[in-house]
């Protein structure tokens, strides 16, 4: 038992802060992870119709499915990450994982499509995409807070990107379930240093977030400055907690500065209207956007009349330029999350009708380079706006509770664009319907006021 809690407290050395280390685990975990996502079954979708003879909303409802149910299952892993730790849940995640995707090498019935799809998703998403990855940015960084979220958001897309061309380069030679197989053996491997790397968070290790070092800091003279103001957790005020978190000192600070952060109860940041417009705003626009990226390779091959491997390759470049999140996050730094968002869904839906032009490769391309440079930002600038708001304490409980109208809209996007494909044989109209809920999610994020600190009432 001494042997295994050694190597369970032993930890890598780094010359960089510890926190970067956890976020390129958790990069790992994330790539594994988007092989199921909807990205990737929209986009490698002709291979497996092809091959099965299943439709098209057949897998559009399996994607669907999957992640309405890891709507479901979000809020009880970000309750359980709050109390036990990431380091617990996510080697769950690889594990399941792992065995759902090597079943989709062995069988070949569409009953078992749609088990392991769903299922695999439904636990995957919350564990190693979304709520555990996004509450490890936010216990690990205060200060560099929205470029570690804005990276936790790329490591979806951009593994996305990467997928679709492995899983497309198998389906031409050894066939798409080959490489589901390969994938699941990895996602097993990623077991151990899951467990080995992984920590709640900064203090586990001595520190706090950002890398700053306790003997760093200094408290001020005022004797109640530093105090932590503590509230029930069930106040029925909503009141928010509010203590300090100390910051690495800077040439514009003293040192040891204390830099007060609000931290909401899950209960309490629930009783805001912040919260429903933000809850609003994230189904609206993720319903657009997911429609657009589940749809775009035929959309792009059928009525824009560009090659098969054109179009897939559009949409691999959109998803790989999720590489703006680090702009979006220096813009959200700079300006807030809350403006930045309105300023993303707008452009994003100028973007969706910029469709309705597109009628060459080079056209294709460029509604790809433009999507690439919004869409993705949305999924993640709204996470942003939660830790702003609510702050870290129950972080992994809040953003739990908004992921199931995240899962909502990623799962009528993924259906819209078939279904009305269809019935109607055309995607015109799927277009205008992305367009308007953009626009209308704007609308909403603007409305969305920051909650008032230490009053429970808007500011």
């Amino acid at each position: 038992m001494s042997t295994l809690s050694a190597v369970l407290n032993w930890r890598v050395k780094t010359p960089f802060y510890y926190g970067w280390l956890v976020l390129g685990v958790v990069a790992s975990g994330s790539f594994v992870a988007t092989s199921i996502a909807g990205v990737v079954l929209g986009g490698i979708q002709f291979f497996i119709f092809e091959e099965t003879g299943w439709s098209r909303s057949s897998i559009g409802l399996a994607a669907a499915a999957g992640v309405w149910c890891s709507g479901v299952v979000a809020p009880f892993a970000g309750r359980l990450t709050d109390r036990y730790g990431p380091r617990s849940l996510m080697p769950c995640g690889t594990i399941f994982l792992g065995l759902a995707l090597l079943g989709l090498g062995w069988f070949h019935s569409l009953w078992y499509f749609y088990v392991a799809t769903i299922s695999a998703r439904a636990v995957s998403q919350p564990l190693l995409i979304g709520v555990v990855p996004r509450t490890v940015a936010v216990n690990f960084f205060r200060r560099r807070r929205n470029t570690a979220l804005a990276l936790t958001g790329m490591f979806r897309p951009i593994s996305g990107a990467i997928i679709i061309q492995i899983i497309s380069i198998f389906a031409l030679t050894f066939g798409w379930r080959t490489a589901f197989s390969y994938l699941g053996l990895l996602s097993l491997a990623l077991t151990v240093p899951m467990l080995l790397v992984i920590r709640r968070g900064p203090e586990d290790i001595g520190l706090l977030p950002d890398g700053v070092l306790p003997n760093q800091t200094t408290a001020p003279s005022q004797a109640g400055s530093t105090s932590r103001t503590s509230q029930p957790a069930a106040n029925p005020s909503g009141n928010p907690r509010v203590h300090p978190t100390v910051r690495r000192p800077t040439a514009s600070s003293e040192p040891g500065e204390i830099n007060r952060e609000v931290s909401w109860t899950a209960r309490s940041a629930l009783r805001t209207r912040a919260f429903w417009l933000v809850a609003l705003t994230t189904m609206l626009s993720v319903t657009g956007s997911s429609t657009i990226g589940f749809s775009m390779v035929p959309y792009l091959h059928e009525e824009a009349n560009i090659s098969a491997a054109a179009a897939v390759g559009v949409l691999s470049l959109s998803t790989f330029l999720s590489l703006a999140n680090l702009g979006w996050a220096y813009l959200a730094d700079k300006t807030t999350p809350r403006w930045s968002m309105v300023i993303a869904l707008t452009a994003a839906g100028g973007v969706v009708l910029f469709l309705f032009l597109v009628g060459s490769i080079v056209s294709a391309y460029a509604f790809g380079l433009l999507w690439g440079l919004v869409h993705s930002s949305l999924e993640v600038i709204v996470y942003m706006v939660l830790a702003q708001y609510f702050g870290r304490e129950s972080y992994g409980a809040i953003a739990g509770a908004l992921r199931p109208f995240e899962a909502g809209g990623l799962g009528l996007g993924q259906v819209l664009g078939p279904v009305i494909y269809d019935l109607f044989g055309s995607y015109s109209s799927m277009i205008a319907i992305a367009a308007a809920l953009h626009f209308a999610a704007a609308v909403l994020i603007f409305l969305a006021r920051p909650p008032g600190a230490g009053t429970g009432v808007e500011a």
